[in-house]
């Protein structure tokens, strides 16, 4: 499931909110301030935040409002936990970058559902939900790939690579924001590594035809496209 930060200063809540996370399968880490939310996030980008909107020092509205500059962390959703209930303060976390806003005190099935809701928006890969594109299905919970109701075998980095290709559908990916999104921003490794693993996924592919979904778009990256390719 998806890696979620937690950035709350009051322990108990923080605790209860890590309790139902990880109950509901999510990797979960924590932070009781702005600066040790960024500490971590430089470390690694999460999948979502949920932000506290009263933090000690830096708030929580400024804390959105700086990673939605920063190009690296404004990819991340945001989920704003706040005592604030006024309209003019919804509006204000909104307007700063938040893709969502709960209000306490909220149940922690709501906490859960609003998270599902905003990662199938905004970060599908992170999702449980199988994806089928044109007789090719994955499958994340049981990690299988089927291609043309044949199962197909793939590595674990074919199947995250594929992973990401099907729930960003017709999309075109440089190679950068695939190391990005499926090796992960703190892996250091060459371009090209991506070349490798894309011939790897076509070849698993090969004998049903859906290897003709991965398209090289030149000069940009790759994309995966139910639409028969064009010449460039």
């Amino acid at each position: 499931m998806a890696k979620i930060l937690v950035v709350e200063d009051e322990p108990a809540i923080q605790a209860l909110i890590a309790t139902n996370l990880k109950r509901a399968g999510h990797e979960v880490t924590s932070a009781a301030d702005a600066e040790s939310a960024q500490r971590q996030i430089k470390q690694a980008l999460p999948d979502l935040i949920l932000l506290d909107w009263m933090l000690p020092g830096m708030s929580g509205i400024e804390l959105a409002r700086s990673l939605r500059n920063d190009e690296r962390s404004r990819i991340v959703p945001i989920i704003m936990l706040t005592a604030r209930g006024d309209e003019h303060d919804k509006i204000l976390g909104l307007e700063t970058g938040a893709d969502d806003y709960i209000t306490k005190p909220f149940s922690p099935r709501e906490l859960v559902a609003r998270i599902k809701a905003v990662l199938r928006r905004r970060a599908p890969q992170a999702t449980e939900d199988a994806v089928e594109i044109a007789g090719l299905r994955l499958d994340p919970v049981s990690h299988r790939v089927a291609a043309g109701g044949q199962a197909a075998e793939l590595g674990p980095t074919e199947f995250r690579l594929l992973h990401f290709l099907m729930t960003h559908a017709e999309r075109v990916h440089s190679r950068s924001q695939l190391l990005d999104q499926v090796w992960g921003d703190h892996v250091f490794v060459e371009e090209r590594t991506v070349d490798v693993h894309i011939r790897r996924l076509r070849a698993a592919l090969e004998a049903s035809g859906h290897d003709a979904l991965i398209q090289t778009v030149r000069g940009s990256g790759y994309r995966l496209s139910a639409t028969p390719k064009v010449a460039d």
